[in-house]
This record gives structure tokens, sequence and C-alpha cells, in this order.
């Protein structure tokens, strides 16, 4: 019979590594022009993300689906409005789907 090797025991701390830390060298820069206008005090005002959408078809999702524009023009502190709105109105598009298969 061979005899088995001893088994060391793992220590946890050897599967913990340090916490990286970005350096001004290595962060990105869409992180240092975030930081501009904070840094300058200046209030960075809201830009429209441009995104289209397609239309489907379904009147009541494409009404919901426009209302996402709405937030291109409000502070982001106000979105959360849009999206519940927005939300609502597609929970509301999809259980009339289910109202007209009966």
């Amino acid at each position: 019979m061979s005899e088995a090797a001893p088994v060391r025991a793992r220590d946890h701390d050897e599967d913990r590594a340090a916490p990286a830390t970005p350096d001004a060298a290595t962060a990105p820069a869409a992180d240092a022009a975030a930081a501009a206008p904070a840094a300058s005090g200046a209030a960075a005002e809201p830009e429209p993300l441009g995104v289209t959408v397609a239309v489907t078809g379904n009147a009541d999702v494409d009404a919901a689906v426009e209302r996402l524009g709405d937030a291109d023009e409000l502070p982001v502190s106000d979105h959360i409005q849009v999206y519940e709105d927005v939300h609502a109105g597609l929970r509301n598009a999809l259980a009339a789907l289910d109202e007209n298969r009966g």
C-alpha cells in the first residue's frame, strides 16, 4: 500500500487579493470626463441619448416606448417617473393581449 502525501490546509487569506485601486494613469478617460463637471462645480446639462426605436405596430407599446424620449429633457433624478410610466404602459399592453385571447 502506498502512503499518501500530507495535505497542507489552505490558508483562506491566500484567496484574498488586495482590492485594486485605479490610479490616474490607468483610469478610463470617461471617468475623468465625468468627474470634470463635479470638480468645477458646474452642473452638467442632460444630453439626449439619440436612441431610435422601430415602430412595433402595437399602438400601446409604441406610445409607451415613445414616452422614454421624455427622459432626454429631464434631470436624472426625474427619470424614475418616466420609467415607471413606461413600465405601467407596457404592463397594461401585455395584459390587454392576454384579455384578447380569451
